[in-house]
């Protein structure tokens, strides 16, 4: 019984496999030392193959970033950024002059849609102390008839993110936090309004875990069409639906049955994606996510013509003042702070 419950267990990387409708998931893990007055590390960048920084040197990476590690100004078309920040914070600007800063549990939630360019920089705003940054980002995909949805992006501030808290039979508890979807009575935040996550019958969701040591959780279920993946990305051990899975790996769920999870000896913490499958031919080139390779093609001459949008900022890796607190600003003007 056990070995039907659960399937295609693997060892994760860097970059996360999924299911549709998600295309991927990025964890990324950095444990980055003191900022300089720049808001990058104040460290030598010495040995690292600046604005193509991908190999954890002293347990941090640069990414394409040259000064302040991230990723500057960079198109996108077609799906969307759901981008989770665990510890640390992110400085997003993007071609429609919207911006924000968030961070410390909070999400953005960003449609790419017709197009847009945006920069995600991590600025080590402290300077007396290590600047720890850890973050999902998780690329959800648009169906064809929302690949031209005007862009736009919304906050699910870490305030508002419910939580749902279930203690079993000893009294141990598990702590669900809800970025998408819905569990008995409580709901996620409203996504982005084109999302495929906009639909509840689609089922999406996207829910972090925690249990505590020796805990014991059922995952409830969904429909029987709903692709399941369950990451577990931190702690020692656990056994799911009776079999032992070892820390950092992935396995698919079936989602019509209650799989039984009990935790060993120290807290442990997963990511569940889920969804109804959009079912439709998907061509990935770089950024651009589409139904076919003309309109990859399409993508990148339009992006040649127009930019999408351009770039108002003076920097392609700009960020806000260090004073500056969590805020953003929407493309219509309107601010917002948590």
């Amino acid at each position: 019984m056990y070995n039907k419950l659960i399937s295609n267990i693997k060892p994760l990387g860097f970059m996360w496999n999924t299911s549709d409708p998600f295309l991927f998931c990025v964890h990324h893990l950095d444990n980055y030392p003191k900022g300089n007055e720049q808001m990058g590390p104040a460290a030598s960048l010495a040995g690292r193959n600046l604005g193509q920084d991908f190999t954890t040197k002293d347990g941090w990476r640069m990414y394409h970033g040259e000064k302040i590690p991230g990723f500057p100004a960079h198109p996108h078309r077609g799906f969307e950024t759901v981008t989770v920040v665990l510890n640390g914070f992110v400085d997003h600007s993007d071609s429609h002059g919207a911006a924000g800063r968030y961070g410390n549990g909070d999400v953005q939630w960003m449609t790419a849609g017709a197009g847009l360019q945006h920069a995600e920089m991590f600025p080590l705003l402290n300077k007396e102390d290590e600047n720890p940054l850890e973050l999902f980002q998780i690329w959800l995909n648009l169906p064809r008839a929302k690949k031209f949805a005007e862009p736009f992006y919304t906050m699910l501030w870490a305030e508002d993110i419910p939580v749902v808290t279930e203690t079993d039979s000893n009294n141990k508890k598990t702590e669900i936090t809800l970025i998408a979807g819905k569990m008995g009575e409580t709901a996620a935040p409203h996504p982005a309004p084109d999302s495929w996550a906009a639909n509840p019958e689609n089922e999406v969701g996207i829910w972090l875990i925690k249990m505590e040591a020796r805990a014991k959780w059922t995952v409830p279920t969904a429909s029987p069409e709903v692709n399941r993946t369950l990451y577990f990305y931190k702690g020692p051990e656990l056994k799911i639906a009776g079999m032992d899975i070892q820390p950092y790996q992935s396995l698919e769920l079936l989602a019509d049955q209650q799989v039984i999870i009990e935790n060993g000896n120290e807290d442990a913490f997963l990511l569940l994606l889920q969804g109804m499958p959009i079912d439709e031919p998907v061509v990935q080139h770089g950024p651009f996510v589409m139904n076919t390779a003309a309109e990859i093609h399409q993508a990148f001459a339009d992006y040649r013509k127009t930019q999408f949008g351009g770039w108002p900022w003076e920097r392609h890796d700009n960020v806000h003042p260090r004073e500056k607190g969590r805020f953003a600003k929407y493309a219509n003007g309107k601010e917002e702070i948590p």
